[in-house]
């Protein structure tokens, strides 16, 4: 059975030892561990040999597993446009700098292709995370934006990328990009184009994470059935939908995580709309084996009670397998 690992990007606050000890008190078999905190600092990793064999020893006291490294953060910064403000607040002071955009931008393509090489030593094979985008900010398509802009945005991305991907290629470790607003692949059709741009090679596939696209009105079971060969990690977030009032709209309205009046929020995996099921079927379908992970985000829920409820809930979709022979094998009248 796929083990169930939590996501430690939003328990960064907290020492690792303190996140290792939830996870396992709860009953989760792994972490998705961020690179964010105490919880796992590449540069660190690389200048000491011991610093990856004590992460493990501490996961091993905990009974618990890792499966993939996340360095969401730093990814954002390699393509983004702007570089401003919110990228200081969450990169680190070595990829931060002096703040001059092309050098955050080429520090963090260092720092990334560096993960891949930590996460080799860590014995990680899938690092999930962001690429960021040097075209996001034209999604309104106005001032109206040419087609060369857009695909020079897409050769930006394959130019800064490429080079990080020769180095997961070289470890033998696979980037798990998380289709996500605000990345070069954000809904179905820019994943085919951002697939397209690095064509198609292996190094370079997908995180799934249904919560964004429900908000979009995307499918989120094609698309693990489109992009099957692709599905290198899975992250369990939910999205509850609210527009139904003539007020709230899809974009929300520059309106914090919470608020009423926004259309849509993240919830605890299994309070909102997300087909879980139907998603659980399809992964089956896929053959899809590896960790399921609980990406823990509600702003109106104590994490301390969602983490261990949405576990639960997972387990129990998670446990739906395939029979052996099929329901109908019985009418088989051929003796």
């Amino acid at each position: 059975m796929r083990p169930i690992t939590l996501f430690t990007g939003q328990w960064a606050d907290l020492p690792f030892d303190e996140v290792c000890r939830l996870a396992a008190d709860w009953g989760y078999d792994g972490l998705e561990i961020a690179c964010s905190g105490d919880h796992f600092e590449v540069d660190k990793a690389l200048a000491d040999p011991g610093y990856s064999t004590l992460k493990r020893k501490t996961l091993e006291r905990y009974g618990l597993q890792v499966f993939a490294l996340s360095n969401h953060l730093v990814g954002q910064a390699v393509c983004d446009h702007p570089i401003d403000e919110r990228h200081r607040a969450i990169v680190p002071q070595r990829i931060w700098g002096d703040g001059e955009p092309e050098g955050v931008r080429r520090r963090a393509a260092a720092e990334m292709a560096d993960t891949a090489r930590a996460a080799a030593q860590l014995g990680v094979q899938t690092v999930v995370g962001f690429t960021g985008s040097s075209i996001w900010h034209t999604v309104a398509m106005f001032p109206p934006v040419p087609p060369a802009t857009i695909e020079r945005g897409y050769q930006d991305f394959a130019d800064r990328w490429n080079p990080i991907l020769d180095v997961f290629d070289a470890e033998g470790v696979r980037f798990a990009h998380e289709v996500h607003p605000s990345e070069i692949a954000y809904d179905y059709w820019t994943t085919v184009r951002t697939l397209a741009a690095v064509d198609h090679r292996f190094a370079f596939g997908l995180n799934w994470d249904p919560s964004h696209f429900l908000w979009q009105d995307l499918d989120p079971v094609a698309f693990i059935l489109d992009f099957a060969d692709r599905i290198y990690h899975v992250d369990c977030k939910d999205t509850r939908i609210r527009r139904n009032d003539g007020r709230r709209g899809r974009l929300s309205s520059h309106l914090p995580w919470g608020d009423p009046r926004r259309g849509w929020d993240f919830v605890s995996t299994g309070r909102g709309d997300v087909p879980w099921e139907d998603c659980f079927r399809a992964l089956n379908t896929i053959n899809y084996t590896g960790p399921i992970s609980i990406e823990w985000e509600d702003a109106g829920m104590d994490r301390l009670a969602g983490a261990p409820e949405a576990l639960a809930f997972v387990r129990a979709r998670n446990a739906l397998t395939p029979p052996a022979t099929a329901f109908d094998a019985a009418f088989n009248t051929d003796h």
